[in-house]
């Protein structure tokens, strides 16, 4: 397992308006909680531990040098909008998809943001489509609205946050793609670049 916090060093990513707290800095924390989560049912590797700046290619060829791995990249979501708020998982791949929903669906039933978000969505973006392995993009939730940034302020909320993603990883290790349905059919799509149009 490969987890990944997002930004970091000179990209400090999302930035809240209302706690001040910077997206870099918060997925630090996050992929720490994860990993203890984790500890002891999962062998867990950090793409970064503290304060970096990181390329994204890089990080792909990093993913890419572990051919048995899958890839949880961690992020915190920003809008205009202050009104939407609620976690949201991406991913590309077909291999993907089930991890991504029992992702979506653990952090759906433990918290309490549900406004306007998308859920589990399929994004071609460059830690989803370009990693050889099964990989999804989280968004723990949104910085742009007060009452939840407020949350995400908190360890304990981060902690609930990272006891989701904990148990929708572990639950895809034990029961695979079974029970979730049919799986979604592939798409034959170039590989994400920084010049690509934002979706």
């Amino acid at each position: 397992m490969i987890l990944d916090a997002g930004h970091g060093g000179e990209d400090s990513g999302a930035k809240s308006p209302s706690t001040g707290l910077f997206e870099k800095n918060l997925t630090v924390e996050m992929v720490k909680l994860i990993r203890d989560e984790l500890a002891g049912s999962v062998k867990v590797i950090l793409t970064r531990d503290h304060d970096m700046t990181y390329d994204l290619d890089k990080r792909v060829e990093f993913v890419n040098g572990h051919e048995d791995a899958v890839l949880v990249s961690i992020h915190f979501n920003s809008t205009g909008s202050s009104a939407i708020a609620g976690p949201e998982v991406y991913y590309w791949r077909v291999d993907s998809y089930t991890l991504g929903k029992r992702i979506e669906q653990s952090l759906s039933a433990a918290v309490p943001y549900h406004s306007g978000n998308r859920g589990l969505v399929r994004r071609r973006l460059r830690l989803t489509r370009n990693p050889w392995l099964p990989s999804v993009l989280v968004e723990c939730g949104y910085l742009s609205n007060a009452s939840e940034a407020a949350s995400i302020a908190k360890p304990e909320y981060q902690r609930t946050l990272a006891k989701a993603i904990a148990k929708g990883i572990l639950a895809q290790r034990a029961e695979g793609d079974g029970n979730l349905g049919p799986l979604p059919p592939p798409i034959n799509a170039p590989l994400s670049r920084p010049t690509d149009p934002r979706e």
